[in-house]
């Protein structure tokens, strides 16, 4: 069962509506996703969402560390930032059968490196990740803790790239997988899609026309 995940921290910028938006675009315009999973410590009531309670009161994008809990999926699983907008077919993000397995999407800024924003994967494949995350958290939230990196700000994609790297994984980039497949926001221009993914201080909530129509349709 495909399953989309989305992770939700209170305190932060984003809400409940965000979830709902997120949701809505994916039963549109990804519907091979038949599960939608947002891990909160919230209160969450959106229809077609499960609500899974995050167990650790990791900070801000540290969160996501979160979606990679064993026994969370079984079967192809997806790891979508909120603040991701679908405005046209984007089930080729569900692993059609010619290109399965991991992959992300290519860091914006960092070639070669991976970004959290959208990173597939298959059940309790990456569970190690969550495991060594979780014995010490305050150490890979360290800046330092992953060695040199090109990154200005060391995240959650930082300690996933490390991790995987060690592992000798390498997942494949969507950019690659399915070329158009993603777009980056521009606020010069209006057509933007299937996937709209927002990097520095671009937001849907900011957004302009035909994405900003798009996020706001219910």
């Amino acid at each position: 069962m495909p399953t989309l995940i989305t992770v939700l921290k209170g305190g932060g910028r984003y809400d409940v509506t965000w979830v709902e938006r997120l949701a809505l675009g994916v039963r549109r315009h990804a519907s091979a996703f038949t599960r939608i999973l947002c891990l909160t410590d919230l209160p969450l009531t959106v229809p077609g969402v499960e609500r899974v309670p995050l167990r650790h009161d990791w900070p801000a994008w540290w969160a996501k560390m979160e979606a990679f809990r064993p026994g969370l999926t079984d079967g192809t699983t997806l790891l979508c930032d909120l603040d991701t907008v679908f405005t046209g077919p984007a089930d080729a993000l569900a692993a059609p059968m010619a290109e399965p397995g991991l992959a992300a999407m290519e860091d914006y800024f960092h070639k070669g490196r991976l970004s959290s924003a959208l990173l597939r994967w298959n059940g309790d494949a990456l569970a190690g990740l969550y495991a060594r995350f979780a014995a010490e958290p305050e150490g890979w939230m360290s800046a330092g803790s992953c060695g040199p990196v090109p990154n200005a700000v060391h995240g959650d994609q930082v300690v996933i790239d490390h991790l995987l790297r060690r592992d000798g994984l390498r997942p494949r980039f969507f950019q690659t997988i399915a070329p158009g497949l993603l777009d980056f926001y521009d606020p010069r221009r209006d057509a933007h899609g299937p996937v709209v993914i927002f990097i520095g201080e671009s937001k849907p909530d900011t957004a302009r026309g035909s994405v900003y129509a798009a996020w706001t349709d219910t």
